[in-house]
């Protein structure tokens, strides 16, 4: 453990909680929570068990965990709660499958107790080791396009979307408007570190498969359509200009591929033929208009909201502050 780490434990005013969203992980709950209190000893550890059938929530109990219940199903509704009822300078978010290394706990936590970061990502991908381990097809694949589509639309290049291995600040997480119900949370939270211009950094990590009887909740083709959805609402959200702005090119390119061959009759015999396709033609020239303009009135309106959603931020730091002098 640094010195940095040391002295902000020392001090303490700067609390870690380390949040364990679980569902029927009774076979591993047990050592993480072991684990995570043995390299974070001054941490809570919390586990908030999701509608488990099986002995989950008693052995974390039993393991020494601070644990409640979240009834409603998913992992972007414990988080979302997790983030609501608990109080810390610094959110250590983790699996409770036993895939994460708890050892790695102090290499994430550390910018944001120094307060280099709000927004820590636990990278699986970098040094091979996920690709080594998860032998689920379409995974890898999965977290590629999310990657490259966040590459595109943001312009920032996350080694790991889909980790689930993360710190965040306390500011980061007070002000964090989750919408995700399920495992799009990852994703929901990757891309307002990007949009609303969090300090990241990402952490290598090594990355190990579950062990023999745990099976993953996460269903490949079906979560995937959530992400990809999540990436399209939020894209809306966020940059409302140029998601209408590249419907409303769409809708311009129906309109030229209509409407250009009439012209181009018209400019031959000087009469129009095809006045259904004219009309049409008009129609999608005027709807890509329309649509331009959406994205321009929504952009105002997000804008706004913006500064709005800055002064909580600050609201939030003031509130910090105290416990920091």
């Amino acid at each position: 453990m640094n010195q940095t780490l040391q002295t902000q434990e020392a001090d303490a005013p700067s609390r870690v909680a380390v949040l364990i969203p679980c569902y029927n992980e009774a076979l591993t709950v047990g050592k993480v929570v072991d684990d995570f209190r043995r390299v974070l000893p001054n941490a809570d550890v919390w586990v908030y068990d999701n509608n488990s059938s099986d002995d989950t929530a008693s052995i974390a109990r039993a393991h020494g965990a601070l644990v409640r219940r979240e009834t409603r199903q998913g992992k972007g509704n414990v988080v979302r709660q997790m983030l609501r009822d608990i109080d810390a300078d610094c959110y250590l978010l983790v699996d409770g499958d036993d895939t994460y290394p708890a050892e790695a706990a102090c290499r994430l936590i550390e910018p944001i107790l120094s307060g280099a970061a709000d927004h820590v990502v636990g990278d699986r991908l970098s040094n091979g080791t996920y690709g080594k381990e998860n032998d689920r097809a379409f995974h890898g694949f999965g977290n590629d396009l999310v990657r490259w589509l966040i590459g595109l639309l943001y312009h920032f290049q996350f080694s790991d979307v889909m980790t689930g291995y993360r710190a965040l600040s306390r500011e980061f997480a007070k002000t964090l408007p989750v919408l995700s119900p399920g495992f799009e949370i990852e994703t929901e939270l990757s891309i307002h570190a990007v949009d609303k211009r969090w300090r990241i950094e990402q952490v290598p990590i090594a990355y190990r498969d579950r062990p023999e009887g745990s099976t993953s909740k996460l269903d490949t083709f079906s979560d995937g359509a959530k992400v990809l959805g999540m990436i399209g609402r939020l894209f809306k959200d966020y940059k409302p200009l140029g998601f209408f702005s590249l419907l409303s090119l769409l809708s311009l390119v129906v309109s030229l591929f209509l409407g250009v061959p009439v012209i181009a009759e018209f400019q031959r015999t000087h009469l129009v033929a095809r006045f259904p396709t004219a009309i049409l033609a008009v129609a999608f020239a005027g709807f890509a208009a329309l649509l331009f303009a959406c994205g321009l009135i929504l952009d105002t309106e997000v804008k706004a909201s913006r500064r709005q959603w800055e002064l909580e931020v600050m609201r939030v730091y003031g509130e910090r502050a105290p416990r920091r002098d």
